[in-house]
């Protein structure tokens, strides 16, 4: 966004007029990287370092909160024996593959009920009712009907993440400009065309929106569905801490999910950086 112009007094023979300066861009006002990096960092470090101060004080118990340095023992411990390894990347499959087919399905359908009256009027009232109902109630039934396998887990992942990518990106599709639309078609694009090259990128605010939830949501998921039958994942270990009372691993499972949080995160950043350059212009520094 452009800076207003600035009024100049250059008043001559009692006449005013106004000069315009070169406009200033947001972006240019941004921080320099060296001051931004610390700054996000600065919240995490000050809680990490009042809870390290709190363990090694004593206030807070070993065994309610064990303190950094024993939740560090358990994090080499794991590694060495690869456990750690293994574990992390079983419930990063998991996650992705629930993620990567609930974006795709919401992404869909949302789609097909925002271009069309009889998309809506198909889609939109079961949407509504999978988005109504907790998909944690679904784990009897669904450990009923799929066992307690791979596929159980990563379509309850799905499951959780089809109804907020469906709402994104329904509205983002409902409120593209019309006279995009008819600008667009008026040089020729229609069908796939019109919605892949017109419709879809005026709408990608909202479904990176979504993504960004469906990948929070997915974490969620991934934690209800590793708490039943697995041998391999995060969850498997919180079930092995809760067995034998070790809180220094649960409290490494808690950094791994957040970890993990971070990853996907991370990767929505990058993918707004490259599909929506001017979002960093629009943010007031």
């Amino acid at each position: 966004m452009l800076a207003p112009p600035r009024r100049r007094d250059t008043r001559s023979a009692g006449t005013e007029t106004l000069e315009l300066e070169e406009p200033r861009y947001r972006a240019g006002r941004r921080r320099p990287r060296w001051v931004s990096v610390p700054l996000r960092f600065l919240v995490p470090a000050l809680i990490v370092a009042a809870w390290w101060i709190g363990s090694a004080t004593g206030l807070i118990p070993e065994e309610i909160l064990a303190g950094p340095p024993k939740v560090w023992s358990a994090f080499v411990e794991l590694y060495q024996t690869g456990q750690l390894v293994d574990f992390s990347i079983a419930s990063f499959k998991r996650a992705a593959l629930g993620v990567l087919f609930g974006v795709l399905i919401g992404l869909l359908l949302g789609v097909l009920s925002g271009l069309s009256s009889l998309g809506e009027e198909l889609i939109d009232s079961t949407m509504q009712i999978n988005r109504a109902i907790p998909f944690l109630a679904l784990v009897p039934l669904f450990i009923a009907w799929f066992g307690i396998d791979e596929t159980f887990k990563v379509l309850l992942i799905t499951v959780a993440t089809v109804g907020p990518m469906y709402a994104y990106t329904y509205l983002g599709v409902r409120n593209v400009d019309r006279k995009m639309v008819e600008a667009a078609q008026s040089f020729g694009l229609r069908g796939p065309r019109l919605v892949f090259g017109a419709i879809l990128p005026a709408a990608l605010p909202g479904v990176l929106m979504a993504l960004r939830i469906c990948l929070s949501i997915s974490i969620t998921g991934l934690i209800a569905a590793e708490q039943v039958g697995t041998r391999e994942g995060i969850g498997y270990l919180v079930t092995l801490a809760q067995e034998y009372n070790r809180t220094d691993y649960m409290v490494l499972c808690v950094v791994l999910y957040a970890v993990l949080g971070l990853i996907f995160d991370g990767v929505v950043r990058i993918i707004e950086k490259f599909a929506m350059p001017w979002r960093a212009q629009a943010a007031v520094r």
